[in-house]
């Protein structure tokens, strides 16, 4: 079983290349933000939660997030592994990430961050704003606290995966088919494992 944990800015490409991780590796693909969206939207007991939170302007525990993923790893056994994209966020998130895995007889495999300097990034979202409705999208100084944000929240999150050998960094600028042939390069070693 591979289990990837995709690390990227906003607008670096996660979401294009874990659809291609998808289609060629047979992982599913969890988003925090499609987790969120899914139990919020259908009124799940977690969703509920959520709600509370988000509607008074403060951020969901993180037992209400992990419960959230192991829901949706729960409901698919049957994949050949999963890619975590937004998750997890903080140390203690990836501590119960390891520990929920480990219960399942399996373990990260590892931490793919791309990388993508943060002038290419304000370009990108920027050109996403003109087609996403997302008004988020085109503001500059939303993105690049966005940005900021990121950078504050993961890099612990990099290192603590670091520690075990498990963090790579892959460049996130090119052609779509070119990031994802970097990251195929290692997914192989993986499979082949």
């Amino acid at each position: 079983m591979i289990n990837i944990i995709l690390f990227g800015p906003p607008g670096s490409g996660k979401g294009t290349q874990a659809q291609k991780m998808v289609e060629k590796y047979g992982l599913l693909h969890i988003s925090t933000g499609d987790l969120f969206r899914y139990e919020m939207g259908n009124n799940t007991p977690l969703g509920i939660k959520a709600k509370q939170y988000i509607s008074k302007g403060e951020l969901v525990p993180d037992e209400v997030t992990i419960g959230m993923l192991k829901n949706k790893v729960d409901a698919n056994p049957m994949v050949n592994g999963y890619i975590f994209d937004g998750f997890p966020r903080t140390e203690t998130q990836a501590i119960a990430l390891d520990e929920f895995l480990k219960l399942k007889g399996t373990s990260i495999t590892s931490l793919l961050a791309l990388e993508v300097d943060d002038e290419e990034i304000v370009k990108r979202i920027l050109n996403r704003g003109e087609t996403s409705g997302r008004t988020d999208d085109r503001d500059e100084s939303i993105i690049r606290n966005r940005i900021e944000v990121y950078s504050q929240e993961t890099a612990p999150i990099f290192d603590y995966y670091a520690l075990k050998d498990k963090s790579i960094k892959i460049a996130g600028i090119g052609g779509i088919d070119e990031i994802f042939e970097r990251i195929s390069t290692i997914l192989d070693t993986f499979v082949s494992a």
